[in-house]
């Protein structure tokens, strides 16, 4: 009894701080908000780009459990059978349909909504949650010639907007969702140099991969410009951050072991788990409370402002730009 107490004092010490660091993680966790909304989905049909993985196939899941019919398109479609799979295990609600996408290729995005027009009669979401994180040194390129980040984190799903702007404003109201990132007030966008070759020996030296970065701001004047020009159709836009979330996202990036070990105590407190990335997502898809608000960027279920001075000019200079690489014209708009 009397070594008991002794050690009392040392198992304190020991337990405090985890106790501390518990709370700590439990009251972040609460800042970046649930949606916890079941409202029926029953006949709605959503489309989530890079639903096999990650904050995508949570989408998908979360939507299935309030009976949507949800389009999970993906590149790979063994990947896409397996997170069925997966998601059958938690819900047997909704309606899962496989469906090839590559973002990285301009005849797969017509091909792909081709085929949406031709099997369902409404598409009332559109969730464009695919992704890609190439270190811009690995001088990856899309099969169009883009650099990796840039041309499937938002060429591609500019290009899938466009061809399925008719459906949507046909199926309002309707929505659409754009994943982008808090790393969005690290990005500059240069229009003459959106391959990043020009400038690629500079923008190596910075702490942070510019070239994904540049493609998440792209992302955000997309939402906004798209918000300007479907003013009045009945579909609206909205530009999501996930947050610090645990995904594949990073796989390409060549880190070492001792940068993982590193990372542990950031990822102890800020890394989310994918269902804690996919709440914000959910919300904009289907809270009808939001509409009225399209063009706004929301985090943590919440809407955020962000800390950098968007150029009134670059939302509709980066559209022609984006129209003009590839080379359709935006006749669902007029």
């Amino acid at each position: 009894m009397e070594k008991s107490l002794k050690m009392l004092p040392g198992l304190v010490y020991v337990a405090l701080p985890i106790v501390v660091l518990g709370i700590i993680r439990k009251y972040r966790e609460f800042t970046w908000g649930r949606f916890k909304s079941n409202v029926s989905l029953s006949g709605k049909v959503f489309i989530v780009t890079g639903s096999n993985s990650g904050v995508g196939k949570e989408t998908a899941r979360e939507l299935a459990r309030r009976d949507a019919c949800v389009i999970m398109a993906c590149r790979d479609l063994d990947n896409v059978a397996k997170a069925i799979t997966d998601i059958r295990r938690t819900t047997t609600a909704g309606t899962l349909v496989p469906m090839q996408l590559d973002l990285a290729s301009f005849k797969s995005i017509r091909h792909f909504s081709q085929s949406v027009k031709l099997k369902f009669n409404k598409v009332h979401v559109l969730i464009n949650n695919a992704g890609v994180y190439y270190p811009l040194q690995s001088r990856v390129k899309t099969s169009n010639g883009f650099e990796m980040n840039f041309g499937v984190n938002h060429l591609g799903h500019f290009l899938l907007t466009q061809l399925l702007l008719d459906k949507l404003k046909e199926s309002s109201p309707s929505r659409i969702v754009i994943v982008s990132s808090g790393l969005h007030e690290k990005g500059q966008l240069d229009l003459d140099d959106l391959n990043m070759e020009k400038r690629k020996e500079a923008l190596q030296k910075e702490r942070v991969n510019q070239a994904y970065c540049a493609s998440k701001l792209a992302n955000v004047y997309h939402c906004r410009e798209l918000a300007k020009r479907l003013k009045g159709s009945g579909v609206d836009v909205y530009a999501v951050c996930p947050g610090f979330t645990y995904t594949n996202i990073f796989r390409h990036s060549k880190l070492k072991w001792w940068q993982y070990v590193m990372f542990l105590p950031v990822a102890f407190f800020y890394l989310r788990s994918s269902r804690q990335g996919a709440q914000t997502i959910i919300r904009c898809a289907t809270d009808e409370t939001l509409t009225g608000t399209s063009g706004n960027f929301y985090k943590n279920c919440q809407p955020y402002f962000s800390q950098i001075k968007f150029d009134p000019e670059m939302d509709t200079k980066l559209w022609k730009k984006c129209e003009e690489l590839v080379a359709i014209e935006s006749k669902a708009l007029d």
